[in-house]
């Protein structure tokens, strides 16, 4: 593909420097360029490939001048070039499968795709790019207003995950196009959902979600609406969802810690078609008259012993 211009029409520039050349040009030995292209989430080329374009050089320089100016120190840099590159990944593979189909739909040949291919970039990149740097502006403002003067090494969060029951044993009776419709109503209602009660998705696995909410009762509510919308979807297999509240370790956009753990082994143990919770945001839920709580035996989770756990309803339910 790449005697065809694909690559550079959604580079949008000619390929004209070496690895070296755009180490030299940045004013820094290859093997530190090389550490920042690695860190994006790029695999090194060989020495004399003609692989790179004026915006790469810029895109060195940038990183570069966050360090020498003292904004960031290297390791800083580091993670915030792997954050970047992990997240445009799978941005980036998301936007291409869905230009595939949409040549596939439009009855596009094999053989005339590359032409079509740049046809489409020159049409939708420069949007797309506005897009992005919109979006990613506007989640940053909202971030940074809510964790601005909090304390990140003791973050209290209510972390949840939301799981698709026997999803493996029904991702082989079905066909590939089937599965990748499952999985798109899946993650698009679960977001929808997450989002318009008020927690946040953290991420999403295929047949599963994670997501946490700064109170425990959002957490909840997200929880019984997630079980409830899904159980409407046509074909939809049954969810499950485990709750837990407690301290996080918050970093890079994702969550770890016990708490996490801990909800993620309550899903596992947790019925099909309920909600699971801890006893710590059980507690939290104590004089809440819009939910119902009802002790199950005790449970051992794996790796954090015995707990007594809680299904959690809404009132007036049995």
């Amino acid at each position: 593909m790449d005697g065809d211009g694909v690559l550079e029409t959604f580079l949008r520039a000619p390929r004209r420097y070496t690895s070296h050349q755009v180490a030299e040009m940045a004013g820094v030995p290859v093997y530190r360029a090389r550490r920042f292209w690695r860190a994006l989430g790029f695999a090194n080329v060989a020495d004399d490939a003609v692989e790179f374009t004026d915006a790469d050089v810029e895109a060195l320089k940038t990183l570069v001048g966050m360090v020498t100016s003292g904004v960031y120190d290297e390791e800083h840099v580091l993670l915030l070039a792997r954050s970047l590159g992990t997240a445009t990944t799978r941005l980036a593979e998301s936007q291409a499968e869905l230009g595939v189909e949409a040549l596939d739909g439009a009855g596009v040949p094999l053989a005339e795709r590359p032409r079509a291919w740049r046809r489409r970039a020159e049409r939708v990149v420069p949007d797309l790019a506005r897009l992005l740097v919109y979006a990613w502006q506007r989640q940053l403002a909202v971030a940074a207003g809510r964790i601005a003067a909090q304390d990140m090494s003791a973050v209290r969060l209510s972390v949840g995950f939301a799981d698709l029951v026997a999803f493996t044993r029904l991702s082989r009776q079905i066909t590939a196009a089937e599965l990748a419709r499952l999985i798109d109503g899946f993650e698009g209602r679960s977001a929808d959902i997450v989002t318009d009660t008020g927690g946040r998705v953290i991420k999403t696995l295929g047949d599963s979600v994670l997501f946490v909410a700064d109170q425990s009762h959002v957490a909840v509510e997200i929880g019984l609406r997630l079980l409830e919308t899904h159980k409407r979807g046509r074909d939809m297999p049954e969810l499950r969802v485990g709750l837990a509240s407690g301290p996080v370790i918050w970093r890079m956009g994702d969550v770890f810690g016990t708490t996490v753990n801990l909800a993620s082994r309550l899903t596992a143990l947790a019925l099909p078609g309920t909600v699971l919770a801890d006893p710590e945001l059980a507690e939290e839920l104590e004089g809440d008259r819009a939910f119902r709580l009802r002790a199950v035996d005790r449970l051992s989770v794996r790796g954090l012993g015995e707990l007594a756990p809680f299904t959690v309803m809404r009132a007036g339910s049995h």
